[in-house]
């Protein structure tokens, strides 16, 4: 078989796609490597007569190092198409037949690096962490939502009134759950009418607030559904990024139609992240996500909420919405899962002021009501913007102190 090992080779970070791969194997890790190599650029299970020493120059893939069980394979940026192919032909080379490889057990997507080249194709966030600072009006403090629960089952009118509360309670954000899109009890236009209704009485009584309507549908009707939710009032769109695809967001963000900002939810995510050894990272969806334009991104509590997650992992993935990325805005990360006031502290102490900290339970399940479980989610925001404690802070707040009564502090 070719041999793809360039081991210890010093290359052109800017002309080559660059992915570290996590191998379980009873291969030697050199050829197991080798095959994943092969199968992802010019080869197969057997030597072909097709093949020349100048098609594996240029556009064979390269083992560039082992250690241990990760792999680092380097992909020649030529193995892109430059135009029409987007995401779902990038994730073919770097996610795909190597996962079905039988001589690999497990394997996992760790990272993957761009070069300016290929991130050069797509225009990132619109609005990012600023443009949705700009428009809630929220220059320093973490933004503070809330998802509208029980995730189905509220009809518009009911919707609206839990969007209305929480506002009124101080929150800057919420949204629709993952599930919910046009169900005969909440029909989309009805949803979307009322809650806009609602938040431009929030904006006349001097409160902005943006609610996240899910538009999650067929790739061939969701710019279709986006341009009807806009005209209908909604304030910003959402998408289920694993279950809509990547192009789907990419199609709403670079659509010129579009002028609200595109909350990027990642529903199903477990199917690919949760397994340490086989799947593919949250990290190099995260990177996607930001490519293709999304606002905001659910990253994971840090460690602290309901999913599984880990602290680290997590981080990593707050860190790529925020750092230097080819120039793109930076992407809001959203904190979300399981998440109530006695948390918070702990969160944004990991997290820094720009994030998103958002629940449903943690409001909804206030034994004062929505608006005053909206109320305790903003003064742990408050108290850990100013660097107080929360037991402290509750002292004075019987809202924090009621919520903290409840769930406790984590």
């Amino acid at each position: 078989m070719t041999s793809y090992m360039h081991i210890g080779e010093d290359i052109d970070k800017d002309a080559f796609v660059i992915c570290d791969y996590r191998v379980t194997t009873n291969l030697p890790m050199d050829k197991a490597a080798n095959s994943i190599a092969a199968e992802q650029s010019t080869g197969t299970w057997t030597d072909l007569t097709t093949t020349t020493e100048k098609i594996i120059d240029l556009y064979g893939a390269r083992v560039l190092n082992i250690d241990k069980d990760m792999v680092r394979i380097a992909y020649p940026a030529d193995d892109f198409s430059i135009d029409i192919g987007g995401v779902p032909q990038i994730l073919s080379i770097i996610a795909g037949n190597l996962f079905g490889l039988e001589s690999i057990h497990k394997l996992r997507l760790e990272d993957v690096s761009f070069p300016k080249c290929i991130m050069d194709m797509f225009k990132g966030p619109k609005f990012g962490v600023s443009g949705l600072r700009k428009e809630l009006d929220r220059p320093d403090k973490p933004l503070v939502g809330t998802i509208v629960k029980p995730k189905i089952g509220l009809p518009p009118k009911e919707t609206a009134e839990y969007v209305y509360e929480s506002g009124a309670g101080g929150l800057t954000n919420s949204k629709d759950d993952e599930t919910l899109v046009n169900q005969k009890f909440c029909p989309i236009e009805d949803r979307t009418v009322a809650v806009a209704e609602a938040l431009d009485r929030l904006k006349s009584e001097g409160h902005s607030m943006m609610h996240a309507i899910n538009v999650s549908t067929n790739g061939d009707k969701i710019l279709e559904l986006a341009e009807k939710v806009q005209s209908w009032g909604a304030k910003e769109l959402m998408v289920d990024v694993i279950t809509c695809g990547f192009a789907a967001v990419q199609a709403l963000a670079e659509d010129p139609s579009i002028k609200v900002p595109i909350h990027v939810h990642r529903t199903m995510h477990g199917a690919l992240t949760r397994d340490p050894l086989h799947g593919i990272a949250m990290l190099p969806v995260t990177k996607l996500v930001r490519m293709c334009g999304g606002d905001a991104l659910h990253i994971g509590t840090l460690g602290v909420g309901k999913m599984s997650g880990n602290s680290v992992h997590d981080m990593q993935n707050l860190t790529w919405c925020l750092n230097d990325m080819n120039g793109f805005r930076t992407m809001m990360p959203v904190c979300s899962g399981g998440v109530y006031p006695g948390m918070i502290g702990k969160m944004v102490e990991i997290s820094g002021m720009d994030v998103q900290i958002q629940a449903g339970g943690g409001v909804a399940g206030h034994p004062g009501g929505v608006r005053k479980g909206a109320m305790a989610m903003c003064q742990a925001v408050d108290a850990a913007y100013e660097g107080i404690e929360a037991q402290t802070y509750a002292e004075t707040h019987p809202e924090l102190k009621a919520a903290l009564s409840k769930w406790g502090l984590k």
